[in-house]
């Protein structure tokens, strides 16, 4: 076995961190935990806002960092914020215009923990893929037309959801638009995918990149473990780029290791693998 130099492990959540049932495997946190004590830096990296991750990753330990919004918002499990990387409103109303046909896949992401948090503006909530996120979340929602008039401040993002091919248009479209980052996740067998448009630093390989200079951890020292498009920059980075048995096949063919599936622990594999080389457990 390679014996590798892991010092930073950057996880990704769904489809990565927790299993189909959006639970942690009891496997995945003891391997963290292994980690931790063993003096490896640990952050989860994730699409999800912030307050929507905290509460699915209460379960490790809390000097785990949680990087969220895909590189725009870092903060520790207790809420003390390492940095923020907000849209500016005048970029976000020109994407607004820009995709206007589109509104009513189209939300606004503040950096607010209580409603008003995810701003829409004629979403429907109904729609089978987007029901349980209202339901766990409608606390959260607020609802302003046009959605224009909801840019008060700078958001953390514009959001899109809807069927694959839909938010595939969306993402070609703002190409070149502006100076932002636009960063898609698909789920092709449920027919559904999302588009994600931040500031141009917040994207997942940068703010991973920043957070290992912080830390004096060279790319090399960092492995990086994910299964969706989102994920790409933070795979480039790492040294030790590892996908998910479950990754989306875009991801295949570049050389990568591979681990086993979510619903299979395949964090906890990765980690007793390259980042404990194998001493700890299996």
């Amino acid at each position: 076995m390679t014996v590798m130099d892991v010092r930073l492990v950057a996880i990704d959540i769904d489809g990565t961190l927790i299993d189909s049932h959006g639970r942690i495997p009891e496997a995945n946190i003891t391997a963290v935990t292994a980690a931790l004590d063993a003096g490896v830096q640990v952050v989860l990296v994730t699409g999800r806002s912030f307050p929507f991750a905290r509460r699915v990753v209460e379960a490790l330990p809390a000097t785990v960092t949680l990087i969220a919004s895909n590189g725009a918002i870092e903060r520790t499990l207790d809420g003390h914020t390492v940095a923020r990387r907000l849209l500016s409103r005048e970029t976000a109303r020109q994407v607004l215009e820009h995709t206007r046909e589109f509104r009513d896949t189209t939300a606004l992401l503040f950096d607010r923990e209580a409603e008003g948090h995810v701003v829409a503006e004629c979403m429907d909530w109904e729609h089978p893929h987007r029901r349980g996120y209202w339901e766990g979340r409608r606390h959260w929602i607020g609802q302003v037309s046009p959605l224009e008039d909801a840019l008060t401040e700078d958001p953390i993002q514009v959001m899109f959801n809807g069927g694959v091919e839909t938010m595939r248009e969306i993402h070609a479209s703002l190409a070149g638009l502006g100076p932002m980052a636009v960063c898609r996740t698909e789920y092709e067998r449920r027919d559904f995918a999302l588009v994600d448009v931040t500031d141009p630093t917040a994207n997942k390989g940068y703010a991973l990149a920043a957070r290992a200079a912080t830390l004096g951890i060279a790319p090399a020292q960092v492995m990086a473990i994910g299964d969706n498009l989102n994920d790409l920059e933070m795979l480039e980075f790492a040294g030790v780029p590892v996908i998910m048995g479950n990754a989306v096949d875009a991801l295949g063919g570049r050389g990568w290791h591979q681990t086993a599936t979510h619903d299979d622990a395949g964090v906890a594999q990765a980690i007793w693998r390259f980042a404990l080389n194998g001493a700890f457990g299996r």
